[in-house]
């Protein structure tokens, strides 16, 4: 169970996002979008949108932080235990609050405006379902376990595995005495990464970059006519 669990789901997952990025990018560019509804409704996206996507960004950077850097690596640098612990907490809480706040609005949006409602297709539902599940286990791991319950070092184990995975070195064994919160958190990510590539979670990758670099739109008045 653990190896299906710690080593197979993670790879299935990494598959279906790679080559469902290829297949989604090949046969349907033109729907390569958000989909936007703005033109729909405006009040509730302009508290709901900024909010989600700000705590969004915020909860990521942590995750690649705790994940990604190894344990040793923020020790060299002065950072110990408890001031990680410390502002990995504040922050998780913070940015998980705002996550949470923000995709309730989107979520209250989609339900209470007829217009909205409509537009929403099966792979939305699915796409939120799988969302609100992650974000509330990893706030609940946050909040109940590292905050106000006893805190648990998932560098030592979890960050571990979740490298591993990534360097083909997986060791399911990492996984086996994690709290289920965390296991749970873990799956549904893996389960977020696989439909990632049918869902309108793809305009992630278009992020308009180039506009960084395009050269000025110049406008010029038009002469009156006479």
């Amino acid at each position: 169970m653990n190896v299906a669990l710690w080593v197979v789901v993670p790879y299935v997952a990494l598959t279906v996002f790679v080559v469902g990025h290829v297949w989604r990018w090949r046969v349907d560019q033109f729907g390569w979008t958000t989909r936007t509804t703005q033109v729909l409704e405006s009040r509730l996206l302009r508290l709901g949108s900024p909010l989600f996507h700000l705590g969004a960004f915020a909860a990521i950077g942590g995750h690649v932080l705790g994940l990604l850097v190894p344990k040793s690596w923020t020790a060299a640098v002065g950072v110990d235990e408890h001031l990680y612990h410390l502002v990995s907490v504040s922050a998780g809480t913070v940015a998980g609050l705002m996550v949470v706040a923000g995709l309730g609005l989107l979520l209250a949006r989609r339900l209470t405006v007829p217009r909205v409602r409509r537009t929403t297709t099966r792979a939305d539902q699915v796409l939120f379902a799988v969302l609100t599940v992650t974000i509330l286990l990893g706030l609940t791991a946050t909040v109940g376990k590292n905050l106000l319950g006893g805190g648990y070092d998932y560098r030592e184990t979890i960050a571990v595995w979740f490298r591993g995975v990534l360097t083909f070195r997986p060791d399911p064994a990492l996984m086996a005495d994690v709290p289920l919160v965390f296991q749970l958190h873990a799956l549904s990510a893996w389960a977020l990464a696989a439909i990632w590539p049918f869902t309108r979670l793809v305009h992630v990758w278009s992020a308009p970059i180039a506009y960084l670099w395009r050269p000025y739109v110049v406008y010029r008045r038009r002469a009156a006519v006479r």
